[in-house]
């Protein structure tokens, strides 16, 4: 036994040492994946729980961000077509079927002034295709003119994405606004509007005009986070099973030279 413990450790301190760290690293990496995959799962499981709450009126009375968040709402009111936002960068929700790339367009965001109050709720009208060979063409988009009922459900935010050199936005009345993410603070001290805490990110209701909204599930991504997961862990059997081998055939040649001796 105590030959058996020299050959596999107190001998290799360099290849024992590494070996450990393969393993811890592997398999931290391997318990976030499963935790990030049961962390998706949970938030799906709240989402579906609070949106079988009461729908909310946007124009009834003023709502709190955490009263509001990720609850069904209905809100009524008319657009401001010209104070819209396009985001950049925003793959497609759902690709079509059969298709494998992520198609990359712009989420709309648009504020609608409330019927019946002096507040502006701003709305993720939803996702349309980018021009890629002109950034500024934008995709054709109906919006009614008429005040509209619109039905959506609340979040806080759009969505980030990463970008570099954000600065403060600028108005220009010339050029349709193209940011990449979308500061809902920022746009209330830009206008001076008196706004909701939160945006409407709007389902879709069958209505034609011009945009997507199948939106992603929450879920969306388990799957490879679960295949990441067992990447990691395979890896962290690897690295034992290649350090356990090599040493029980140092050991067998250190036995075999013994016995020749």
């Amino acid at each position: 036994m105590n030959n058996l413990f020299t050959a596999l450790i107190a001998r290799r301190i360099v290849a024992t040492v590494s070996a450990f760290l393969v393993v811890a690293i592997a398999c931290t990496a391997g318990i976030w994946q499963l935790n990030r995959a049961e962390s998706k799962i949970a938030l799906a499981a709240n989402l579906l729980a609070r949106q079988q709450l009461p729908i909310l009126s946007a124009n009834i009375s003023p709502l709190t961000l955490e009263d509001a968040t990720e609850r069904r709402m209905i809100a009524r009111g008319q657009y401001i077509p010209e104070a819209a936002i396009w985001l950049d960068n925003r793959p497609r929700p759902i690709p079509p079927a059969g298709s494998n790339t992520s198609q990359s367009g712009f989420y709309l965001m648009m504020p609608l002034q409330l019927a019946g109050r002096d507040e502006i709720l701003w709305v993720n009208r939803g996702w349309a295709p980018r021009n890629n060979e002109n950034r500024e063409s934008l995709p054709p988009v109906k919006t009614p003119s008429k005040v509209a009922t619109i039905e959506g459900i609340v979040f806080a935010h759009p969505g980030k994405v990463y970008a570099l050199g954000e600065g403060q936005a600028v108005i220009d009345a010339g050029k349709p606004r193209i940011e990449q993410n979308f500061d809902l603070r920022a746009e209330g001290k830009l206008r001076a509007w008196a706004q909701s805490p939160f945006i409407l990110r709007e389902v879709d209701t069958g209505i034609d005009d011009g945009l997507l909204r199948e939106w992603a599930p929450l879920t969306t991504g388990v799957d490879r986070h679960y295949a990441y997961a067992f990447q990691w862990f395979a890896l962290a059997v690897c690295g034992f099973l290649f350090w356990l081998i090599t040493g029980l055939r140092q050991y067998r040649r250190q036995d075999m030279n013994g016995d020749q001796g």
